[in-house]
């Protein structure tokens, strides 16, 4: 079971709101974490943040893990002149889970402006209308404003965040947790708490612990982040497809939540370097921590930018599964970030010199 630190820290960053390019709430949230624990905290020139720890002696290869800060949202495009707001989508939303939802609008003063995403209600659309999916460009966001000057009067403007709104919930005391943005604040999670275990306990190498910005657009932080840490292991920690759901099948997604965390074997940007999957997947079997291999045909993590970066980087996904990404509510089981938590920490533990020059040998 979770400790009341560690639900705090869950509580604390899936409550901050930050879609990609705007991901200051959840910065200083991985700050104020991180400080205890790293002796130096930077950033590239996009905003991701980066917390180092060196080992025992100092010195030893560098080992990157980092999860991304960014949420699928939204974003201010126009104010019509009856004071509705129209959007763009940030990241990608499927049309079906948006229609009305609640969301919050932050201001550039910092203010923030409650909504909920409307459309034409169907008893106006023709019955064929009425089966077929409602077309994102055609919602809206309702302010209860009631003019444009009003709503820019609240200090709405072009550019500013839009956020889902949900509140975080253990589901009934059980161990499913429910929040908006487990993707990926369940992974900036697992960083922070890998570089408190190693802080406390010492390790053999240079650790890297970060959190990038704008994965959700395409794996933009991940690539400069990973240009300045320059490692030479780079673990990306993020979220999978569940497959445990009604309707699902094995081709589908496979993953159970509560099986432990998932290790990609293949996805859209990356094929994992075949010696650190090994490697992993050796670390999980003697620890006798659960894992389930797995395969995301159709989209990727920034795994897929970090081992692209300079002169290539072995690297490799590590993620817990999750229900119903990309929506207002998405669940996880504690179990599963527990344990993701507990490999990572066991697998950066082990890389020390002997260890990552047997991996980078060819």
């Amino acid at each position: 079971m979770l400790e009341k630190k560690d639900e705090q820290l869950l509580i604390d960053l899936t409550s901050a709101r930050g879609v990609p390019g705007n991901e200051e709430e959840v910065r200083e949230v991985f700050k104020t974490y991180a400080k205890d624990f790293a002796e130096d905290i930077f950033f590239d020139g996009l905003g991701s943040v980066i917390a180092k720890h060196s080992g025992v002696n100092g010195g030893g290869p560098k080992i990157f893990v980092s999860g991304h800060m960014d949420e699928v949202g939204f974003m201010v495009t126009k104010i019509s002149e009856k004071g509705f707001i129209e959007f763009q989508t940030l990241g990608g939303w499927w049309g079906q889970v948006m229609l009305a939802q609640q969301v919050e609008i932050k201001t550039q003063a910092g203010k923030i402006i409650h909504g909920v995403i409307g459309s034409k209600p169907p008893h106006v659309l023709t019955p064929d209308a009425r089966t077929k999916p409602y077309d994102v460009k055609d919602m809206f966001i309702d302010i209860g404003a009631t003019s444009e000057d009003e709503a820019k009067g609240w200090g709405i403007r072009p550019g500013d965040m839009i956020t889902p709104y949900i509140e975080y919930k253990r589901m009934n005391d059980s161990k499913f947790l429910l929040a908006k943005a487990w993707d990926n604040r369940v992974g900036t999670a697992v960083s922070l708490r890998v570089l408190e275990n190693l802080a406390k306990e010492g390790h053999d190498n240079c650790l890297f612990a970060g959190s990038s910005v704008m994965e959700e657009v395409g794996l933009r932080g991940a690539r400069t982040s990973t240009h300045l840490v320059n490692p030479d292991i780079a673990i990306a920690l993020d979220t999978g497809t569940a497959g445990d759901t009604p309707g699902m099948t094995p081709k589908e997604a496979d993953s159970v939540l509560g099986k432990g965390p998932q290790v990609l074997i293949f996805d859209a940007s990356m094929i994992p370097h075949k010696k650190l999957l090994n490697f992993v997947i050796g670390v999980a079997e003697e620890m006798e921590i659960p894992f389930q291999y797995t395969v995301i045909a159709g989209g990727g993590t920034d795994g897929g930018a970090m081992h692209q970066t300079r002169n290539g980087v072995p690297s490799i996904a590590i993620t817990v599964p999750v229900r119903y990404l990309h929506s207002h509510t998405s669940v996880i089981h504690e179990d599963d970030y527990l344990n993701t938590v507990k490999l990572v920490t066991e697998v950066v533990r082990r890389l020390d010199d002997a260890a990552v020059k047997e991996i980078l040998s060819y």
